[in-house]
């Protein structure tokens, strides 16, 4: 049973997740990306700070605040990965760049191989998967790549390179506090930058205001804190493997909400993208039995 409701907790954050490359489409259509990145960021930072004061009061002097190394990492990578991803997102539909940023869940295995960790053949094979899969999903097989799926590619590259920074700097301090302040980072730092290059307007703001609440406070924060609920009751590769769901869940509501289509090229690109995230957790799982 306590599994059951991990694995619950862990589905519903891979949905807030997957429908937030909706939202993220729909705020542009009044903000700019570097906008709408900045201020959503700022947002789920604010809705998360409750949560890691009343952590700190709960925990007391077991609480530990993270250092600035590791907020400061961690932050800077997330700034990269979401603006990237944001500015990719003007020109690439949501389901589409949702399985093109699934490729973390394959790279950051690859990527610890360089950290001296171990990589069975199950995750090369899903890189191979994921290669042609990204083939067929991209115009790469026009021998042209347009600009928004080359930034999205580099965002889940950073998001790999994120995930690793969380794991070696999260067991020294306290997680949600590192959320919390790399979400300020990462809305800090590209709003300087938003302010000279898009002059947004209050507005504008206004009128993106459902989008930016529920990425900032949905996918932000109440995911994120769903996500550490949900972990403490499943195996982290299993884990892993529901919340890159999200992926799938980005193209159902893509075309359900913002009536996306799909060629049957993209569609098999999909399903080999999702093949080599299944096959490259399920070896994480089969590693941790």
């Amino acid at each position: 049973m306590k599994n059951a409701s991990g694995s619950l907790l862990l589905l519903l954050t891979a949905l807030i997740w997957g429908t937030a490359f909706v939202a993220q489409r729909f705020g542009m259509n009044f903000v700019g990306p570097i906008t709408f990145q900045a201020v959503r960021t700022l947002l789920g930072c604010a809705a998360l700070l409750p949560v890691a004061l009343l952590r700190r009061k709960q925990l007391g002097t077991a609480f530990r605040m993270p250092s600035a190394k590791a907020w400061l990492t961690c932050g800077l990578l997330l700034t990269g990965a979401s603006t990237l991803q944001q500015i990719g997102l003007t020109s690439v539909p949501a389901g589409k760049a949702g399985f093109i940023t699934a490729l973390y869940v394959v790279l950051v295995p690859v990527l610890g191989v360089f950290l001296g960790r171990h990589t069975n053949r199950r995750t090369w094979i899903g890189v191979a998967l994921s290669v042609a899969g990204l083939y067929l999903l991209s115009s790469i097989s026009s021998l042209s790549v347009s600009s928004g799926e080359i930034l999205i590619m580099l965002c889940a590259l950073l998001y790999a390179l994120q995930i690793l920074a969380v794991d070696h700097f999260a067991p020294e301090c306290d997680g949600v506090a590192l959320s919390c302040m790399q979400f300020l980072v990462a809305g800090l730092v590209p709003l300087p930058i938003a302010l000279v290059t898009e002059h947004p307007q209050w507005i504008q703001l206004w009128n993106a205001r459902l989008a930016i609440f529920y990425t900032g406070v949905f996918s932000c924060s109440i995911a994120y804190t769903l996500q550490i609920l949900g972990q403490r009751r499943t195996a982290p590769a299993l884990a892993s493997l529901i919340m890159s769901l999200e992926s799938v869940f980005s193209v159902i509501f893509g075309v359900l909400l913002l009536h996306e289509t799909m060629t049957g090229k993209e569609l098999l690109g999909c399903a080999l993208m999702l093949s080599a995230v299944v096959l490259s957790q399920l070896s994480e799982i089969k590693r941790g039995a």
